[in-house]
Formats: structure tokens, sequence, C-alpha cells
């Protein structure tokens, strides 16, 4: 039984669980994910879709059929229902949010990161609370590493402690990633760490935690499971993209 302390979530927004996974089960999610990347199996994301640097132009471009997510990963197999909802990863969560009913968002992430080599895009810094719409700013998501997460090969890095900072619109672009020429935001991300996974390791932050990721220069796919968790009290704006699925107990 991996035990966390939550001080220490409140206090970085971030904290890394070592081997929440074994090895038969990531190798059970890489062969159900690596099934669905050839033929893709569909709904995907792909990265022209989004036009972060680096990513094709179009769709018609070269590269620009490169997934960059498998969509609906709750719906694609038994494997990730088992593992998004398992015993264990909710007692970590009700510990980690200090509630006792938790639910998985359906709307959000629930996806599979698919970062291809040669094709992949760099993610500015961001919070994902900025299209999520919800009673509170309070969610907390798993990204679960199927295999090493290096800085070569796209590795998220993290600003400690920046769940809790309330910065001004003039802080973001008009796509509410931080201006990096700005100088108040570059001495922000100086303070920025890289989180350096194993396969079957999991990143747990906050939805407010400014995050970022490069490309990926290796010669290998990075494939990372992702869910979003909430209390079950902390429901979807009605009407609004968080309220588009039914979020599930665990």
């Amino acid at each position: 039984m991996h035990e966390l302390a939550p001080d220490t979530f409140e206090r970085d927004g971030y904290v890394v669980v070592r081997g929440l996974v074994d090895r038969p089960g990531v190798d059970g999610m890489r062969e159900a994910v690596l099934r669905a990347l050839d033929p893709l199996q569909g709904p995907a994301e792909f990265e022209a879709d989004v036009g972060y640097p680096g990513s094709p132009p179009s769709r018609d471009a070269v590269g620009g059929n490169t997934p960059r997510r498998l969509l609906h990963a709750y719906s694609r197999g038994s494997i990730f229902r088992r593992w998004s909802t398992a015993p264990e990863l909710a007692s970590i969560l009700r510990g980690v949010m200090r509630e006792d009913r938790i639910e998985m968002s359906q709307s959000h992430h629930n996806c599979v990161m698919t970062k291809q080599p040669g094709f992949s895009s760099s993610t500015a810094w961001h919070q994902d609370i900025r299209y999520w719409s919800f009673d509170t700013p309070d969610l907390v998501s798993v990204w679960l590493a199927l295999g090493s997460e290096r800085e070569e090969n796209g590795a998220l890095r993290v600003i400690p402690g920046s769940h809790r900072l309330e910065l001004d619109r003039g802080h973001f672009d008009r796509h509410l990633f931080l201006r990096p020429e700005l100088e108040k935001n570059r001495e922000l991300i100086s303070t920025a760490t890289l989180v350096e996974l194993e396969a079957g390791d999991a990143l747990l932050f906050h939805c407010r935690l400014f995050h970022a990721a490069g490309m990926n220069s290796s010669g290998e796919v990075k494939l990372s499971a992702v869910f979003t968790y909430h209390a079950d009290g902390n429901r979807p704006i009605p009407g609004t993209r968080s309220d588009r699925y039914p979020s599930v107990p665990i």
C-alpha cells in the first residue's frame, strides 16, 4: 500500500507515486494502446488539431495524421476501467484530496497520451483548469507512465506550489498560456522541475498547477494514461464541456 502525506500535495500541488502499477499491469495497458494505434481506433486527437509548436500545420500536411492522444480511455476496455477506479488509487486520492467520495470525470483527460517521435509538439506553460468548468477549481489528475519519461521524450515539467498563485490576466496570452517574454513569468518558470517517471509510476497533480512538456526527440512513442478526479460535491457546471459526460464514482 502506498501512503502519501497530504501536506506535501497541498504545499507543492503534485506528488509522485512510485510503482503504483506493476509490470504486468503496465504491459497490459501498453498492449491495448498499441493495438488501438495500428490500425488507429478512434476517437483520437491529432497533433495537427492543436497547433502547438512542432505540430503539423494541418491534417493534410506531412505528419498531419499523427495521433496525439486516444480519447475516452475509460470506455476502451476493462483494463482501463479497472485501473482508473481501482481501490488503491481511490484510497490515495481520498487521502490527497481529503475527501471521502470521489468521482472520475469522463469529460476531461480520460485518455492515453501518445507522444510520437518526429511529429510531436511541445506544450507551453498552462493550468488545466483554464478550460474546465466546475463549482470549485479543485480537481486532481493522475498521470500514469506506461514507459520511461525523460526530458528527451517530452516528460512533464511542473512549477511547485504554483497551484496556490493568483495571477492577473496579463500574465497569459489569448490561449491562457503563460507569456514567456514577461520577466515576472520567466522568474516563475525558472523554479520549474522535471518530473522523470518509470513505467508504473504516477504523477498526481492539482488542476491549477502550472505544467508544460517538450517534444519527443527519442525514437519511440511515449505512452501515458491520464484520468481526472473530483469530489462528488464539486459538480460540473451545467451546459459546459465539463458536464458533457457523467462522472464515475470510485
